[in-house]
């Protein structure tokens, strides 16, 4: 995806958006009016804690919003906050973008924000947030988050207690910076470069993987668990923001890292969530 194109992605998100709001656009005599009205008297903020969390579609002259929920995200309140606090947060940003803007005729901000399950066990719920936010620029800003909720604690399972040493991120941060490099290489090799550029290229693009995945737990937030044979995870994809690994044309990366190569490294108290080698 080259960086000028919008996000395609949340392009259904938007339609819904557009479709569900059409019949409060205001009329082109009255849009002057209309856009001319501060945020606070277009917007009423979303509940602080809600008790279900739904959809949401908003629609003013100056911007856009669509977020959507799947129907597990309310099993679990403990999850479901922490899900509303993410997305208010992003809508926030952007109305706060959106006060002090002076939009061009045409123009929009635009948040679009969805949320997905990944995996629903007795043990653990898993979901991922991805959508963009746009208040300018050549392209949107990317929204990536993931939410792993150990059932039996009721409370999210982080990085930092997965695994706990510094030692031990060196290991996995060694396998996730091989794999990256060899898909670089892959990438780069399938466009047929002249050696000078396809070595500029690996230069530069290999800092990028060197920096944004170095054994550091802060590069390693966003994960996803894989499923594996009798309910238990065969490994963890992590996934890395446009920007951490990579230009933002290589879009988000991710990379699996099978149990086999995290057990040694993780707690013991999560050791059992893992297929045993």
């Amino acid at each position: 995806m080259s960086a000028p194109i919008r996000s395609l992605y949340c392009l259904p998100l938007l339609a819904l958006a557009l479709a569900a709001c059409q019949r409060d656009v205001p009329a082109p005599e009255q849009a002057g009016d209309a856009a001319a009205m501060t945020v606070a008297e277009t917007v009423e903020p979303l509940e602080e804690t809600p008790a279900e969390l739904q959809d949401v579609v908003e629609m003013d002259p100056k911007f856009i919003v669509g977020i959507s929920y799947p129907p597990e995200a309310n099993k679990y309140p403990g999850l479901a906050a922490e899900l509303h606090r993410y997305a208010q947060s992003a809508r926030e940003e952007l109305m706060e973008a959106v006060g002090g803007a002076e939009l061009q005729p045409g123009t929009m901000y635009d948040l679009s924000l969805n949320f997905s399950t990944l995996l629903d066990t007795p043990d653990m719920l898993a979901i991922a947030a991805d959508g963009s936010s746009y208040t300018g620029g050549a392209h949107d800003a990317p929204l990536i988050e993931r939410f792993v909720w150990l059932v039996r604690e009721q409370k999210l399972l982080t990085a930092e207690a997965l695994v706990a040493g510094e030692d031990d991120w060196k290991v996995i941060s060694r396998y996730v910076r091989e794999q990256l490099h060899a898909a670089l290489s892959q990438r780069i090799d399938a466009d047929e470069l002249e050696p000078d550029e396809r070595s500029r290229l690996m230069r530069s693009a290999g800092r990028m993987i060197d920096e944004g995945s170095g054994p550091d737990v802060a590069n390693y937030q966003q994960f996803e668990p894989i499923p594996g044979a009798g309910g238990k995870l065969s490994g963890l994809r992590f996934v890395f923001p446009p920007y951490q690994v990579g230009p933002y044309s290589d879009g988000a990366q991710t990379v699996d890292v099978p149990a086999a190569v995290l057990l040694p490294h993780v707690a013991p108290a999560y050791r059992d969530l893992f297929v045993q080698a």
